[in-house]
């Protein structure tokens, strides 16, 4: 049977089991590769637009909602964040930006292609090799989060989000 083409439900699943509670060593693990990512020199409005681009692509309603919130309580601005899903067609990015969020896709979306070298060219004059390492880093992290999250159905907890300024 080809999942790929079944109906979805149209409820939202209960979640399967708490993988953090499972094995909380291998959480702490992963949680340690994010503590070392924030203190990297990608910045972490940078980080998180990644995060919530590579979250959005791999359907992960946990961390779409979490790094929305993020953006949002580090002063990020409404729009970009709304914006994200579409970046290649809005000038809402700088070049260091879209850099990074094309690597991100083309990282994240493996089966459809690897990164081309200039995918890679484009970044060196944005990030040292140091940061490119991080940044792809930051991006199978993302990745690891989003299949636990996804795989064992990481709840979302209805509540407003905080909008500065609104």
């Amino acid at each position: 049977m080809d999942h790929a083409t079944t109906a979805r439900p149209l409820a939202a699943p209960r979640p399967r089991l708490n993988f953090q509670a499972v094995a909380p060593e291998l959480y702490k693990a992963q949680a340690g590769i994010n503590a070392l990512l924030r203190q990297s020199g990608l910045g972490l409005g940078l980080l998180e637009l990644v995060f919530l681009r590579v979250s959005q692509i791999n359907g992960c309603a946990f961390c779409v909602d979490m790094h929305t919130r993020e953006l949002l309580a580090q002063g990020e601005d409404l729009q970009r964040i709304n914006s994200i899903v579409t970046w290649p067609e809005v000038g809402f990015y700088d070049d260091r930006e879209r850099a990074a969020l094309n690597w991100a896709e083309r990282c994240t979306r493996l089966s459809q292609a690897h990164p081309e070298q200039q995918d890679f060219e484009a970044l060196r004059p944005h990030f040292s090799e140091r940061e490119i390492v991080e940044l792809t880093y930051a991006v199978g992290a993302i990745n690891v989060w989003n299949r636990l999250c996804a795989a064992f159905a990481a709840p979302v907890a209805r509540k407003p989000i905080a909008v500065p300024g609104a």
